[in-house]
């Protein structure tokens, strides 16, 4: 299935006098994306420029769209049916592109899209909450969070994944109940830190970890590491655990870990002790690897979309265009990964902003 295929199954929010197809548009505006549009403004400028080359993918029967155009479609266009599009053209796009199947972890975490607040909502920005391949820092899907609630909306897309033989990992903010259950009924595992939020568990959970920390049979794994000025070091152990029974008991929870971590930069270590739920036993070793694996949703997701495609700069706020413009720079992050160059994500979306040619290589995994 192409990119046009796939799309065009969106339901177009426009009335039947529209001009310009759906499927154009939208193809339009990740192709704008990839070349460094940050807004319909830079959309429209980017097709002007290149629309003897876009003929070759897009008919353009009526020429290229307007400013107005982008804006109303990106404003009313249901976020649902355009992120399910990208699920459909993801699991495509994968089989084209030859891309494994997630494996191992995917973790969840959510991002604020800080300049898309509404007037006078500046302390409260939209946030889109994101289900992320750990292993070939794929987006798999994302949900936007109604009103903040992060937690809600990290179980909607976790709902949409399969994750069988999968490993899911997230922060305290989804240490309870319903989280596990939506895991546990996925068929994957979950690695959870654990806070204050959920205070019965973390105290009898660190009464088991102190406990376990005293016998003398308990295994633990520690790691040195020097990189970036900074030297650290990561001490970690597992014990089985069994909570008592209540209604916000978490689903099949058969063990607690606790890593010990200390950072030296400049003369100056700082401590932190992180405790974390499971739902099966794994070592010592395999925790420390799945927790810092964890931070890549951080580093190859959130950090990307700011600093190469300038998510956080983006001030369109009405109605849904900030869930779709959110969809669209995970798809467009989705294909500069894909792209097989062993260059820097930003040096990808320069070549194609320069050169035809690279373009049509980026357009060419897109179809």
């Amino acid at each position: 299935m192409e990119f046009l295929e796939i799309f065009g199954e969106v339901p177009d929010p426009r009335d039947f006098t529209a001009q310009h197809p759906l499927p154009e548009i939208l193809f339009l505006a990740l192709a704008a994306v990839l070349c460094g549009a940050s807004n319909c403004t830079e959309m429209v400028l980017f097709a002007e420029a290149r629309v003897d080359l876009l003929r070759q993918f897009i008919p353009l029967k009526h020429g290229v769209p307007s400013h107005d155009t982008f804006s109303r479609v990106l404003r009313a266009l249901d976020p649902e049916a355009f992120n399910a599009a990208f699920m459909r053209f993801m699991a495509a796009f994968g089989e084209q592109a030859r891309l494994e199947q997630p494996r191992g972890q995917v973790a969840v975490d959510g991002k604020s899209l800080k300049r898309a607040y509404a007037k006078g909502c500046a302390h409260m920005p939209p946030m889109m909450v994101s289900v992320f391949a750990c292993d070939t820092f794929m987006s798999l899907a994302q949900t936007m969070a109604d009103k903040g609630n992060e937690a809600d909306a990290a179980i909607s897309a976790l709902e949409l994944v399969s994750l069988k033989g999968l490993t899911v990992t997230a922060d305290a903010l989804h240490c309870h109940r319903r989280m596990t259950e939506a895991v546990r009924a996925g068929g994957g595992d979950y690695v959870i830190a654990i806070k204050g939020n959920q205070s019965k568990l973390a105290a009898e959970a660190n009464a088991a970890l102190d406990a376990a920390a005293a016998r003398k049979s308990t295994r633990f794994h520690q790691t040195d590491e020097d990189a970036h000025g900074r030297h650290e070091v990561r001490r970690a152990f597992v014990t089985p655990f069994a909570q008592t029974p209540g209604k916000n008991t978490l689903v099949d929870l058969v063990a607690v870990a606790r890593i010990e971590s200390s950072r030296t930069i400049d003369g100056k270590t700082s401590h932190q002790v992180r405790c974390f739920a499971l739902s099966r036993k794994m070592s010592a070793q395999d925790l420390l690897k799945t927790v810092r694996l964890h931070w890549a949703i951080e580093n190859q997701l959130h950090w990307q979309l700011d600093l190469t495609l300038g998510e956080d700069r983006v001030r369109s706020r009405k109605n849904n265009a900030p869930a779709n413009l959110a969809i669209l720079h995970r798809l467009a992050l989705n294909v500069l990964r894909a792209e097989p160059q062993k260059i820097p994500l930003n040096h990808k979306r320069l070549k194609a902003r320069w050169n035809d040619q690279e373009l049509l290589q980026l357009m060419t995994h897109v179809r």
